[in-house]
């Protein structure tokens, strides 16, 4: 199968005119939910490229396995799959403590998972409000609070190069009709990733929300739409993520806005 970093062929990750150095992740060690497609997908494969070992989830089990497999390829035995739904704390305890047991530890996690169901208030079902609440915001809340003894231990050892990476969406500052529950769940993340900086900053762990605009991903029914191409992509997010965790470690961007350069007019 062949990805937009096929031409990667080191471990260091290279985009033409990026101001920061690509980091080199060799024995770091990540942990990225919703990674078996989208933009959790391209943030796994900049990881595996860049040096690191990588746990990639999601809730089904088929798709973990084969997105395991296949960045098991670019290197082996970098990768391992861990099904998981990010509403159940076990599940997530057992996430992170799984990844602990295969690598050792924990350096780095990126809290991807997410889903959007859109609707006025009017007509939106309390059962997907719900859901969206429990997996976008609890979520995030429920691996966080697994990972963050094991990331505060790392960076005992070196302060700064822990982080957690929340996904977020400029849809957390910007409201539209018929996101009730999504921008509900990304302006709440956008304030649960500040208290989490200030929580953490002490504890040598750096905490981030990279904000996307319009991503051409799985995220709607149908998959990546081929017309799209003025949309961000998934490897623009992950490039972002590469550029966070090369910053030195007396730097925080602790928020970060990124948008397509040339959207359609309206």
């Amino acid at each position: 199968m062949s990805h937009a970093f096929d031409s990667v062929a080191t471990p260091a990750f290279a985009i033409p005119g990026a101001r920061h150095a690509r980091p080199d992740l060799t024995g770091k060690v990540a942990l990225v939910t919703g990674s078996s497609k989208g933009i959790g997908r391209a943030i796994a494969e900049a990881f595996v490229r860049s040096g690191a070992r990588v746990t990639v989830s999601s809730r089904t089990a088929a798709d973990v396995k084969a997105a395991a497999a296949e960045l098991n390829e670019i290197r082996e035995g970098a990768a391992v799959g861990i099904p998981c739904d990010v509403r159940d704390p076990k599940a997530c305890r057992a996430l992170v403590e799984g990844t602990v047991a295969e690598f050792g530890g924990l350096d780095l996690l990126v809290n991807n998972a997410g889903l959007g169901i859109f609707a006025p208030l009017q007509e939106m079902d309390p059962a997907d409000w719900d859901v969206q609440i429990r997996t976008n915001l609890d979520g995030v809340f429920h691996c966080s609070k697994a990972a963050v003894p094991h990331l505060i231990a790392r960076a005992a050892k070196a302060p700064g190069e822990a982080w957690i990476l929340n996904i977020g969406s400029l849809a957390g500052r910007n409201a539209f009709s018929g996101g009730v529950a999504y921008n509900a769940t990304k302006f709440g993340l956008t304030g649960m990733t500040e208290a989490m900086m200030l929580d953490l900053r002490h504890e040598g762990v750096r905490v981030s929300c990279i904000m996307p605009g319009s991503v051409n991903t799985h995220f709607f029914e149908g998959g990546p739409d081929p017309e799209a191409d003025w949309k961000l992509t998934g490897e623009d997010i992950a490039g972002v993520v590469l550029d966070l965790v090369a910053f030195p470690p007396n730097a925080l961007p602790s928020k970060v806005e990124i948008r397509p350069a040339r959207p359609p007019k309206k």
